[in-house]
């Protein structure tokens, strides 16, 4: 090893992979648009495009920036999500053929002041409570302006990850009212990679899928994690029975035990919250997180690796060792642990043949 370094391996490979899976669940007539905002979710946005612009119909991310050098990127649809807040943005926007989601009375005066009625989603609030029109005031902007327009009605599910939860029938009830009010060539996109997976006959004319397609979504073993985290140990010690390990002593040994430590902190974009007897892999074996995570190293229990050696990895998650793994043990979610990981971790693309 030349120099010591966390490192970052993305794999676009798996990232297809998700996507022809989840592309098989879907109804024939359903488009797939490819959420790829905070930079792919931390896959390197860029990249990513180049190795699944021919398996998508369209992306969908947050910010005007990102959207702007998107489409230098692609010419398939790009959807604004959250829409534009101010004329310049809106001009912007146009200048570069983007969809534009609108969710308040705020963005629609500038598409009314604009007169501007062109690939346009609407976003409609079936009880999620975060964004979106509720049903009359919606319906008032159709009858007055959008009666003979063509454009999009989306909403987003709260809970599609819980199949068995209530609030899925009663947000599908409420975008149905709605949608059946409307006129025939209106589209409809309500499915996230949750509703793919436990609802599929929603998915309708778009499918908006994010955290799917990096393998990130917990409920599917066949959705695999499109990125490796690992990082070399650097120490090993042996430890005596009461000793204490870290800061705060939280960790103290049962017995004797053999402690690595681990060239990854907080700093690096670890959690510094991880419990003790989180399972990272060392030398394609179970080890266990033992004491706090500090700002630039981690101590793992190596007592029973065998053959455990400075410079080994230890991986905290891979395509074989489930990022959910990682985030379901600490209570944290796969969408933060993805997009956390700071730049002095080396990040390594895996490019395709």
């Amino acid at each position: 090893m030349s120099r010591l370094s966390t490192q970052l391996l993305i794999e676009p490979s798996i990232v297809r992979d998700n996507i022809l899976q989840l592309k098989n669940q879907i109804e024939d007539k359903s488009n797939f648009m490819a959420i790829i905002k905070s930079d792919a979710y931390g896959h390197i946005l860029p990249n990513i495009v180049k190795d699944i612009d021919d398996l998508v119909d369209g992306y969908g991310v947050v910010r005007l920036e990102e959207a702007i050098e998107l489409r230098k990127l692609s010419k398939k649809k790009i959807l604004l999500m959250q829409g534009v807040y101010s004329n310049e943005d809106f001009l912007e926007a146009c200048e570069n053929s983007l969809d534009l989601v609108v969710h308040n009375s705020h963005q629609f005066e500038i598409i009314k002041k604009n007169n501007y009625f062109n690939n346009l989603w609407f976003k409609i609030n079936t009880g999620m409570n975060r964004l979106g029109f509720e049903e009359e005031e919606f319906l008032d902007i159709y009858k007055n302006y959008l009666t003979e327009k063509k454009f999009t009605l989306m909403s987003h599910l709260a809970a599609s990850n819980v199949p068995n939860d209530r609030s899925n029938e009663n947000q599908f009830k409420r975008f149905d009212k709605l949608s059946n009010k409307l006129h025939s060539e209106v589209l409809k996109s309500i499915a996230n990679t949750g509703c793919i997976i436990n609802f599929p006959d929603k998915s309708f004319d778009w499918v908006r899928v994010g955290i799917g397609i990096f393998g990130g979504y917990i409920g599917n073993s066949q959705l695999k994690t499109a990125m490796t985290l690992r990082s070399p140990i650097i120490n090993i010690r042996d430890i005596k029975k009461g000793e204490k390990v870290g800061y705060d002593g939280r960790a103290i040994a049962s017995k004797d035990m053999k402690i690595a430590t681990v060239y990854m902190g907080y700093a690096d974009g670890l959690p510094n919250n991880i419990n003790d007897g989180t399972i990272v892999k060392i030398n394609n074996q179970d080890a266990k997180v033992f004491g706090k995570v500090s700002m630039d190293v981690t101590t793992v229990d190596v007592t029973n690796i065998e053959n455990c050696k400075i410079e080994d990895w230890c991986v905290f998650f891979s395509p074989k060792h489930s990022i959910n793994n990682l985030a379901s043990s600490n209570k944290l979610i796969s969408y933060d642990l993805m997009i956390r990981i700071k730049s002095r971790v080396k990040r390594s693309y895996k490019n395709l043949v």
